[in-house]
């Protein structure tokens, strides 16, 4: 009888044990269940941002290409500012010496104007004063420059420099 007694609980165990083993299952289940629809349902979000992300790619690629054509288009006018930028330097630099020449022009005496004194302490002056962009372009100029136009040029521009001190009188 003991050995029937043994048997019965340990039949009686085991049934509880799958019981137990049966709800562990169910519980598993459930939760694998959940977790299949939630896995499918990031799918499906993941398929519809991806088309919209392909949507913005190829927009952004569209606007590139109008962009880089409309780059292309304002190169020219780029370079052109460029050219001007560079006219108004030398006109600038041009207008400085022509200042220059008449200011000298205008510190010299009566006697310096006629040639009877060819190198005199305003011209020494005028040299220390100089930054040497300045002391070059007047050696520059002094050596390249035609005699025959230099002096009608600044004939002009002592006609120019009375018409001015008559008028400002």
């Amino acid at each position: 009888m003991i050995w029937q007694l043994s048997v019965a609980v340990i039949a009686l165990a085991f049934v509880a044990l799958v019981v137990f083993l049966i709800k562990t299952l169910k519980a598993a289940e459930n939760s694998l269940d959940k977790t299949s629809q939630t896995l499918q349902e990031v799918q499906k979000t993941i398929d519809e941002l991806s088309y919209e992300v392909k949507q913005v790619v190829r927009h952004a690629n569209g606007i590139t290409e109008d962009v880089q054509g409309k780059m292309k288009k304002i190169d020219p006018v780029l370079e052109t500012v460029k050219n001007v930028g560079d006219i108004l330097n030398e006109v600038t630099i041009s207008a400085k010496q022509v200042s220059s020449a008449l200011i000298d022009r205008f510190k010299k005496s009566p006697a310096e104007i006629r040639g009877e004194s060819t190198f005199s302490s305003a011209s020494a002056a005028k040299a220390a004063v100089q930054s040497p962009s300045e002391r070059t372009v007047d050696s520059y100029a002094a050596v390249y420059s035609d005699k025959k136009t230099k002096q009608s040029w600044v004939k002009w521009v002592d006609v120019a420099a009375g018409v001015w001190q008559r008028y400002r009188a």
